[in-house]
């Protein structure tokens, strides 16, 4: 299929070393999808769902202790520690190699061996990169065939070029106690074995898209970030479009596929999806800020998505999806997952394969699907979907948007003041911990752009590249911090959220038109009440209500500050000197 000698080398490295009874190149066609679906099936692999219901869709199981991504099994392996910086795991890249070898050799004896050409971005867009993974799933193939876009179109693009993601994936034994995800930046590289989930195999998602693109992006002049991007379809049939990062269980998800409330679509407003999770931004020739999202598909997490919280995303999931470790209504196969119907089935197989029963398994908190179980659905599908999806040159950006959850200290929505401020706010990030996490409730964690798992480098260094964009950006887009989960003294959310979040990002998007007014408080720039439209929520949220969540706590800030001070102190001498002077701005804000 190719004859790029690189291309050719990696592979032939890493069949020398796995010894694979077959090599089978992934040609992108519906015709070799659909033999590779037919042996996965004979095997049990996947399990055909109701083709009626669910055409085209697919049920897989992971094994029970494969379930999640592995962030104490992560690595980025730089040639020397420092560049890893403190928020990563780091190991000697040598060394790393020598042990995954070991680990990876005569794995693959009995099995076939699959190369996967793939572009990460429309194939042949300036903003694309090409990765070639090898692995021994056909799992990976099928969903790596939803995520990106694969097959000899791609090599045709890549040429001669050395230009391409080196991806090596071995299932090996799926021993939990010999599993790695290593990164190695240097080298273009990635190697992932004793796995078989998602987030851990399918190596263009967090491996590539964000781990080597973010620090490819720091050599190159661009960014990779943990973002959704939105467009806003105004009625005069403008479209503005936004980019987000927020920790995991804010809402991302349903922000990217919002809809917005009915005084909105009355008037004619719309919001596009361009992408749910990773966003690639460049500086076009005019001087702005543009998005693309690199990904095909969605790797969303089921459990919570239903016709009420996230009905784009539901109906996405409707033909030519695979589900990851959901429950099995063996009835009329389809799936289900906790959160889908306010009641379950009476009857179920659950995620590893066992009968489960709603009067038995489910009366004693027994879960169906696992609560990390997923749905890989082709982008295509989205009713929201973006027509800009596939625009080679992206989308231009007019907002950047932060987010958290706090219960108390930040209020619905600020502006930063400028660019460095907008990254000062992005870099101290934070939500608290709810009681689905484990450990205490109500502490602080911080997760810089929603980054902390995902940058391939040190996260100094992250923040200094961020600052060093600026200065490249000439119409630089305007930077706000949101915060959905405010809580009242029972504990309830004040601000109703999903839908109704359109408010918020309507006020962002005048901002940016520099059409209203805002009053400047000790953290930057917070709406005017009458600014925020409440047409439709005004039994819910008064207007003396959003005076409330819009309030700075200055003492609680105070406390925020000291909070600041010591998580950049993990740094040191990489913090850049502007966080400094945008902290010193904070503290003497709070004390004025």
């Amino acid at each position: 299929m190719t004859t790029n000698k690189k291309v050719l080398e990696f592979v032939n490295e890493s069949a020398k070393l796995t010894t694979p009874d077959n090599i089978v190149w992934i040609d992108g066609s519906e015709k070799q999808l659909n033999e590779l679906r037919a042996q996965a099936l004979a095997t049990g692999e996947i399990i055909k769902l109701n083709e009626e219901l669910l055409p085209g869709c697919f049920l897989h199981r992971t094994h029970p202790n494969d379930v999640a991504r592995v962030e104490g099994r992560t690595f980025i392996c730089s040639r020397r520690e420092e560049d890893a910086g403190p928020t990563n795991n780091w190991k000697d890249p040598q060394e790393m190699y020598k042990l995954l070898k070991e680990i990876a050799k005569g794995k693959m004896k009995g099995r076939t061996m699959y190369v996967i050409p793939f572009s990460m971005g429309a194939i042949g867009s300036p903003f694309a990169k090409v990765g070639i993974e090898t692995t021994d799933s056909i799992y990976v193939v099928l969903n790596m065939a939803i995520m990106t876009r694969v097959g000899t179109k791609v090599l045709e693009v890549l040429g001669d070029s050395n230009d391409f993601v080196r991806g090596f994936h071995a299932k090996v034994d799926i021993d939990e106690n010999n599993r790695y995800i290593c990164q190695f930046p240097e080298d273009n590289a990635i190697w992932s074995v004793n796995s078989g989930y998602g987030g851990n195999v399918l190596l263009g998602k967090k491996c590539f898209a964000l781990r080597i693109a973010s620090y490819q992006g720091k050599n190159e002049g661009w960014m990779a970030e943990h973002m959704l991007i939105l467009g806003v379809q105004k009625p005069d049939g403008e479209t503005k479009y936004i980019t987000a990062a927020f920790p995991s269980a804010c809402g991302k998800t349903n922000l990217a596929m919002l809809i917005p409330p009915e005084c909105y679509t009355k008037k004619g407003y719309k919001v596009f999806t361009v992408g749910d999770d990773i966003a690639w931004l460049r500086v076009g020739k005019d001087g702005r800020l543009y998005a693309i999202n690199p990904e095909a598909g969605f790797f969303g997490v089921a459990p919570g998505t239903n016709e009420k919280s996230n009905p784009n995303a539901l109906a996405t999931t409707k033909k030519g999806t695979i589900f990851t470790n959901v429950a099995l209504n063996p009835k009329d196969m389809t799936v289900w997952w906790e959160g889908l119907t306010k009641q379950a089935p009476d009857e179920l197989i659950e995620w590893k394969g066992n009968p489960w029963k709603r009067d038995v398994d489910g009366a004693n908190g027994v879960k169906a699907a696992h609560p990390n179980s997923r749905f890989t659905a082709p982008a295509v599908n989205c009713p929201c979907i973006s027509s800009e999806f596939e625009a080679p040159d992206g989308v231009p950006v007019s907002a950047i948007v932060f987010g958290g959850r706090r219960a108390k200290t930040a209020p619905l929505v600020y502006q930063s003041t400028d660019w460095n401020n907008g990254v000062f706010v992005g870099s101290i990030m934070a939500s608290e911990t709810t009681a689905a996490a484990s450990g205490a409730v109500g502490v602080v964690r911080r997760d810089p752009m929603a980054m902390l798992p995902f940058c391939g480098y040190h996260m100094g260094d992250y923040f200094r590249h961020w600052i060093e964009m600026g200065k490249k950006i000439k119409v630089q887009p305007k930077i706000f911090n949101v915060n959905w989960f405010r809580t009242d003294d029972e504990g309830h959310f004040i601000w109703p959220g999903f839908g109704d979040n359109m408010r918020v990002l309507d006020w962002i998007l005048r901002r940016c038109e520099e059409v209203v007014d805002a009053d400047e408080c000790a953290i930057g720039y917070i709406p005017k009440v009458e600014d925020i439209v409440l047409d439709g929520i005004e039994d819910e949220v008064s207007p003396e209500v959003l005076k409330g969540l819009l309030t700075i706590d200055k003492e609680m800030w105070k406390k925020e500050a000291e909070g600041i001070e010591e998580f950049y102190k993990k740094f040191g001498d990489k913090l850049p000197v502007e966080l400094k002077e945008e902290l010193e701005k904070l503290k003497a804000n709070l004390n004025k």
